[in-house]
């Protein structure tokens, strides 16, 4: 599968922005710090996302992204498309000239596989993620941790 970083990064800071929106608009920096993704590769992730109209920019001061649409509406499938991101088991790409310029002998079942990977990811919202336990243990331990390093100041 090839599900890249940029697929990954880009549904962890959404995930990130849905579990602190509550908190108003949600700087990158604060999205970097806690989930150790740099901050320029952040930027050109928003930006798509923000083309998709996913996110919401809110300039300012306390300004930051704020979630497009309600987090019940935003499905992962949807945030990996938004960062061009393909979901493709396939060895040729989905273009079926993966023997000598032909369709190879298991084209068709690692193409059903792809389209099966993205009608799974399809059904996931981030509402769902966000109601995990773990998910949410998680994300408080994020939260302390990086609480510790601003009062420690380190």
């Amino acid at each position: 599968m090839r599900l890249t970083t940029k697929g990954r990064y880009a549904v962890t800071a959404m995930l990130d922005l849905a579990l602190h929106a509550c908190d108003g608009p949600v700087s990158l920096s604060d999205i970097s710090a806690r989930q150790g993704i740099s901050l320029s590769y952040l930027e050109q992730l928003f930006a798509k996302l923000r083309r998709a109209e996913l996110v919401k920019s809110v300039r300012g001061p306390g300004g930051g992204y704020c979630l497009g649409v309600h987090e019940s509406d935003i499905f992962i499938a949807q945030i990996v498309d938004a960062v061009n991101e393909s979901i493709d088991t396939t060895k040729c790409k989905q273009k079926g000239d993966c023997q000598n310029g032909e369709k190879c002998l298991t084209h068709h079942l690692w193409s059903d596989l792809s389209l099966q990977i993205h009608e799974f990811l399809s059904g996931i919202s981030l509402n769902d993620l966000m109601k995990k336990r773990d998910v949410q243990a998680i994300s408080n331990r994020q939260d302390l941790t990086q609480e510790n390093i601003i009062q420690t100041g380190s």
